[in-house]
């Protein structure tokens, strides 16, 4: 089981409650694909972290972690000032096709323009990724999650504003992860708390939520993360764990070819036990499973990997493929903190531009 130990936790990207000497002994190890931070965890400030993750890449002997934080904008933003402050995804979308201050991008531009500003602050503390964009379409007035985080209503206008956006994250250094595949915008439960059920056909669910997605996978969008979503008409277990979701129809149908993230596993939508939970997801299709606070929770996951591995030789073939696609994700965008660009960033010209056009356009919206 020793070559397995390494391998099978790279497929996990955990975080971490309070003391973080465990989580930090694990990434030295190598026994960790990548942590994700939260607002408990930065509330010293930006450069805080970015301290603590040079910290961490000095003693990580060569292991190139993921370093991961939710800033789509809007309410999910765990950093404040002096980052840029973007409302949400929906606002952005409206806000594009505005006439710009100073000759300042419009359309597709003005958003490709803000997620390189978001990025580059975001990438020059050292992340790989801000789990943005959110590819879901807003589509049930109810939905208690998705909301304004969704880029738009319709799947054409609404892939076209995220993609925009994911480009700009990609030229500053981060990358672009879907969410929440295949689709959490017509739900009316929170899977944070419970499993959302959404009871619609296969064509439909095809023609709508599927749809910013094949946009996605076709553009080349180097990650997507799963919903705790079931879809009666597609399987009987929820997406992150379906094969027929997670790879025939993602990979086979839409030609995906990057990292399936699953979305946290402590979310209250699965209930079953973490081994059971972590071994489906990548039997299902997933890559790299996100386990979000409880660190006993994480080696748990990872020992059940490993025994799995170890038992079956068509999983440990599903853990190479899983491994090999998270090291070329972490390969080709490794995290690079740097603190006098970060210092740079909130306060250069093109910051000051881009904080004058967004509030120009803003006080025009309202």
């Amino acid at each position: 089981m020793t070559a397995f130990m390494s391998l099978s936790g790279e497929l996990i990207v955990g975080g971490f409650s309070g003391d973080p000497s465990n989580i930090e002994r694990v990434l030295a190890r190598g026994d960790l694909g990548g942590v994700i931070l939260f607002k408990r965890n930065i509330g010293e400030g930006p450069e805080a972290a970015l301290r603590w993750i040079e910290r961490r890449l000095s003693n990580a002997q060569g292991h190139r972690p993921i370093f991961a934080i939710d800033q789509e904008g809007g309410r999910v933003a765990r950093f404040g000032a002096p980052l840029v402050k973007l409302p949400p995804a929906r606002t952005l979308a409206q806000l594009a096709p505005l006439e710009g201050a100073n000759g300042a991008p419009t359309g597709d531009a003005f958003l490709e323009n803000a997620g390189f500003i978001q990025g580059r602050e975001i990438a020059a503390l050292g992340f790989s990724t801000s789990f943005a964009p959110v590819l879901d379409i807003h589509t049930h007035a109810d939905n208690p999650i998705i909301g304004d985080r969704a880029f738009g209503t319709e799947p054409p206008s609404a892939a076209r504003a995220a993609l925009s956006f994911a480009r700009g994250l990609e030229r500053a250094g981060l990358f672009g992860c879907g969410k929440h595949y295949p689709g959490h915008g017509r739900t009316t439960a929170d899977s944070h708390l419970e499993l959302p059920v959404v009871d619609a056909s296969e064509e439909d669910l095809m023609r709508t939520e599927f749809a910013p997605f094949a946009e996605a996978a076709k553009a080349g969008l180097p990650s997507f993360m799963t919903a705790h979503v079931l879809y009666p008409a597609l399987d009987e277990i929820p997406a992150t764990l379906s094969t027929k979701i997670a790879t025939d129809i993602l990979r086979k149908q839409l030609g995906f070819r990057g990292v399936l993230f699953s979305d946290d596993l402590e979310m209250k939508a699965l209930s079953a036990p973490i081994e059971e939970l972590a071994v489906g997801c990548i039997v299902a299709g997933c890559d790299a499973l996100l386990i979000c606070a409880d660190e006993a929770l994480q080696e748990r996951a990872r020992v059940a990997l490993d025994r799995e591995a170890e038992r079956s030789p068509a999983f440990r073939a599903r853990v190479e493929e899983a491994r090999a696609r998270v090291f070329a994700l972490r390969t080709k965008f490794p995290p690079r903190p740097n603190l006098e660009a970060f210092r740079s960033f909130i306060v250069d010209d093109a910051r000051r531009a881009f904080d004058e056009d967004l509030a120009r356009r803003l006080a025009v919206l309202s």
